[in-house]
Order: C-alpha cells, then structure tokens, then sequence
C-alpha cells in the first residue's frame, strides 16, 4: 500500500565531514533518520524478512556512507544516502535527514539539519 513506511531514525555515527579543516580532521557526531516508503502488505502477511527491506543492512549501508567517507555538505552525505538506497532497494521514495549537533555558528544552536526527499521506482 502506498504510504507505508520503514523508518530508521537517529542513527548516530561519528564522522569527518564539513566545510572547515578543522571539522574533517577532528571529526563529530551526525545524527541520521531514514523514512523508505514502500509497501508492506506482503511482509506483513507472509512475515517474511526476504519480502521486505533489512533493517540491518540499511544501517550498514548508511553507516558506511557517514563513517567511511568525507564530505564538505550534510546535503551530499544526504544526497548520497538516497542515492545508495534507492539503488539498492525498490522503494517508491526515501527521506533523509541528516543532522550535524555542534556545528561552528559562533551561537547557541541546538543542530543544523538537512532533508530531502527522492522518488523511487514510482
């Protein structure tokens, strides 16, 4: 059914990204929430994993993403993580939001985030 959705949310990673050297070579915490709509009658009536998405593996792949490589933009480790997914998963759209806690605004900021949203196989 059409809405249905996996939603992984606050996934937390260290990782060595942002738009000042000092940030790529200490490194900080981003948080990461991943919605994949897509539906889910058919794992839900056969309860079985290889009908639906691996939670797992969504983790890993995001992980990978945040831990494994650097970026100047939470909107290119956003980018990148639809991108991942909806290459490896048919789904019809996935959200990403990505958020960065400490981030030097010279203020008092609770985080900055970044959504997107991508279409799918439609």
């Amino acid at each position: 059914m059409k809405g249905d959705r996996i939603t992984l949310r606050n996934m937390v990673f260290y990782g060595y990204h942002g738009a000042f050297e000092a940030e790529k070579e200490l490194g900080q915490r981003f948080e990461v929430d991943v919605e994949l709509v897509t539906g889910l009658s058919v794992p839900g009536q056969t309860d079985d994993l290889e009908q639906s998405i691996n939670y797992v593996d969504v983790y890993t792949l995001v992980q990978d993403i945040v831990q494994e490589r650097s970026y100047n933009l939470l909107e290119a480790i956003a980018e990148n993580i639809a991108g991942e997914i909806l290459s490896a998963y048919s789904v019809d759209q996935v959200v990403v939001r990505v958020r960065k806690p400490n981030v030097p605004i010279g203020g008092v900021i609770d985080h900055v985030e970044v959504e997107i949203t991508r279409q799918g196989r439609g």
